[in-house]
């Protein structure tokens, strides 16, 4: 498997799982500063390499009057800062062409969202100007679609690739995860990331919003780590009602020592480490 260095860890092979968190979207900068520095602190402390993640400008909200974030330029900023003073590698999604090379300079991980992962040209051009680059896996995917994805990423240059498994589609406003997905996606030779807090989102459930199942979280995170997979994916608020974006399927923030260190235990048996 494709071994892809993030700042001073290594993601792929049989190394142990990362851990992708943040807010959902970046609220304000001293919201973001915090929960950067509470991630830092536990994955220090717990030995798991840590990746931040908000978004600086949800594109794909499901109502117009949904808060979307701070934008590219103020977005972009506070990440800047977060990477400089806590020294920790930031991701964010990208969803339009003129942001991508503004995005590339600061983000350790540019990722294509979902809706957008079978956009050829956007992740040609991802590709070329990103460092590393995570797919979300469209819920509208099977598995064995994602080959496509990774050879479009690879002709372009780009050979640190991460697809991250979200769910699939299943009836209306409902997604399921098929554990099965992710040594199918592993065989291609690139890490695969499971994002156990958008797995349980329920698309458009609460009619203006998307709602979710947040206690389901912790056992679909058990299973995918116990597949092997090479790193975890949360969004985590520090009260996740008043959260701006995601909260009913985003985590307490106060909860992910609980759970960090039963996955470590699952990883470290499945591993052999």
């Amino acid at each position: 498997m494709k071994k892809i260095k993030i700042g001073d860890f290594i993601a792929g092979e049989n190394n142990k799982f990362i851990l992708i968190a943040g807010p959902c979207v970046l609220e304000n900068e001293k919201t973001a500063m915090d929960t950067a520095r509470y991630l830092k602190k536990l994955t220090a402390k717990l030995k798991i390499p840590l990746i931040f993640k908000a978004s600086y400008d949800k594109a794909n909200r499901t109502s117009i009057k949904s808060y979307r974030g701070p934008g590219l330029k103020k977005g972009l900023a506070i990440l800047e800062k977060i990477k400089g003073e806590l020294n920790i590698p930031v991701l964010s999604d990208v969803h339009r062409f003129e942001e991508i090379d503004s995005a590339a300079k600061i983000l350790d991980v540019v990722q294509v969202p979902a809706f957008l992962c079978r956009q050829t040209d956007f992740i040609i051009e991802i590709a070329k100007k990103a460092r590393v680059i995570n797919v979300k896996k469209g819920q509208f995917l099977a598995p064995w679609d994602v080959f496509n994805i990774i050879e479009k990423a690879k002709m372009a240059g780009n050979d640190n690739i991460m697809i991250t498994e979200r769910g699939a589609s299943f009836g209306y406003n409902n997604l399921v995860f098929d554990v099965r997905s992710l040594p199918i996606m592993r065989e291609m030779g690139y890490p695969v990331i499971f994002d156990a807090t958008h797995a349980v989102q329920l698309p458009g459930g609460q009619g203006t919003s998307s709602g979710g199942q947040r206690d389901m979280v912790k056992y679909l995170a058990r299973a995918a780590v116990a597949a092997g997979v090479d790193g975890i994916f949360f969004e985590v608020h520090r009260n996740p009602e008043k959260a701006l974006c995601d909260g009913a399927n985003s985590l307490y923030l106060d909860s992910m020592e609980e759970l960090l260190t039963t996955l470590k235990k699952i990883d470290k048996l499945i591993k052999n480490d």
